[in-house]
């Protein structure tokens, strides 16, 4: 079977509802489930999802395909995390009924990095401010920053994406805007440009900041960087052709103490669990403060009957 008749076959498969991830999924489901998946096939939902496919040189800005130029290498490396975490978003934005361009949020604010922190404040893959986190209920605490948890800050952001794609007649676009710079500042850009929201054009909202109005031409430049997958496509969908780790959100048991030690016990890489755990100072687990989760490879079956069967 070719590349591309593969490729075909899995954007097939992407037509099917995505599943959740937004919730922990129960020790059965992790059980009977594949601990891994086909790098093409998160590609696959990804393009899939998109409201717009457009990519003519009008659209795809040069200044912005240049600087995120690294971004289809990084995930069709084997030892970056950042196509498990994409696909992880994307799940979770179609378990939302939202659009994929979303998922390119995270490659915007912090190239896909869970423990990235700006000196303004912003923290975090989605990097939210502390007023941001707060309002969505996102936790934060002495040892845990929930900002740089993916299973905090996704499900806030998620949360938020969905209320803005609705306020804004479902222009991912706007919404986008409105997650940089608030949804006051657009609808106010809006009535001042005398548009509204379900036919409006994003670029004539002059009244809003460069760095706003750039956020939805950083993201079509992405998008587009994806679509070409480099200077070379078909060697990238080689490199994408590989199995990845499904990211899981997994309750942490009431005698946790530490990320190492409870990835040992439950036959999880610790470097990989503390790598996309960053919320967790020291990979300490602090109790008392009710239900805690982890973003965690899933198990493979075998892994699982091992670590329930050791002393």
């Amino acid at each position: 079977m070719t590349l591309r008749l593969a490729l075909a076959c899995l954007l097939a498969c992407a037509l099917l509802p995505a599943p959740g991830r937004a919730q922990t999924a129960p020790p059965e489901a992790a059980q009977s489930s594949p601990a891994t998946r086909n790098g093409l096939e998160i590609y696959a939902r990804f393009r899939d999802g998109r409201a717009d496919e457009n990519c003519d040189d009008t659209i795809a800005s040069p200044r912005w395909s240049k600087h995120f130029a690294a971004a289809p290498m990084r995930m069709a490396r084997s030892d970056d995390d950042a196509l498990a975490l994409f696909g992880f978003v994307v799940d979770s934005l179609q378990a939302s009924s939202l659009p994929t361009e979303y998922a390119l949020i995270p490659f915007v604010e912090s190239r896909y990095r869970p423990a990235a922190r700006s000196s303004g404040g912003p923290a975090g893959m989605w990097q939210l401010i502390r007023m941001t986190a707060r309002t969505h209920k996102v936790p934060m605490r002495e040892g845990f920053d929930g900002r740089l948890s993916p299973v905090e800050s996704t499900r806030a952001a998620v949360r938020y994406l969905k209320t803005l794609h609705g306020m804004f007649a479902g222009d991912w676009r706007l919404a986008a805007m409105a997650y940089n710079a608030g949804e006051y500042r657009v609808f106010g850009a809006l009535r001042r440009s005398g548009q509204v929201a379900r036919s409006a054009d994003p670029e004539k909202l002059t009244s809003l900041s460069g760095i706003t109005r750039a956020y939805v031409r950083k993201m079509h430049a992405l998008s587009c960087l994806l679509e070409a997958g480099g200077e070379d496509r078909e060697q990238w969908l080689q490199a994408l052709d590989r199995e990845v780790p499904v990211l899981e959100v997994v309750e942490l048991p009431d005698d946790a103490r530490s990320l190492d030690a409870w990835s040992r016990e439950t036959g999880r890489d610790p470097a990989l669990v503390r790598r996309l755990n960053p919320a967790f100072a020291g990979g300490r687990i602090q109790r008392g403060h009710g239900v805690q989760r982890v973003l965690a490879p899933r198990v493979a079956p075998d892994a699982v009957a091992a670590s329930t069967l050791a002393p």
